[in-house]
């Protein structure tokens, strides 16, 4: 018997799992995928001692990786296979070892094949980190995460 379509929100979580079994680089920088829905996401990420720059503040790169896992579960979140075109990224105050980033995408725009999404990122106290602002571009007829059985990549 044939399953029910799923809600978009129900697509949006079937996306997280799927994506987030394969996803070695934000399993291994320690995020945590906290809530996705239909063009949106938020992951959060421990600053650990690794990820400290030479002047004991964390790498900005550990921050665009942040930013960037967060944009990819967002533009995702349809099922259908959407990479990033470009980005963008302003560090507007440090974060330190301890804190707690959260950050947390929207879609402001997708049109045709194209959508740019802005991530912001906050410390535990909600300070303001970086902003983020991500281009997309999806692949139409190709899912994000295949279906049990299905073979197609």
């Amino acid at each position: 018997m044939p399953q029910p379509p799923r809600t978009p929100q129900q697509t949006a979580e079937h996306v997280r799992d799927g994506m987030f079994a394969n996803d070695n680089a934000s399993k291994g920088l320690g995020m945590r995928i906290v809530e996705v829905g239909p063009g949106q996401a938020t992951i959060e990420m421990r600053v650990r001692a690794d990820m400290l720059n030479g002047h004991a503040i964390c790498h900005g790169g550990f921050m665009a990786t942040l930013a960037d896992s967060t944009f990819a579960f967002a533009c995702n979140s349809y099922n259908e296979l959407t990479v990033a075109s470009g980005f963008a990224i302003d560090f507007i105050a440090p974060a330190r070892e301890g804190d707690l980033l959260t950050a947390r995408c929207f879609e402001v725009s997708k049109a045709g094949r194209t959508g740019v999404y802005d991530t912001e990122i906050t410390n535990q106290r909600g300070e303001r980190i970086a902003m983020f602002r991500g281009r997309s571009y999806t692949a139409r007829g190709r899912p994000a995460v295949a279906e049990r059985g299905d073979t197609t990549p």
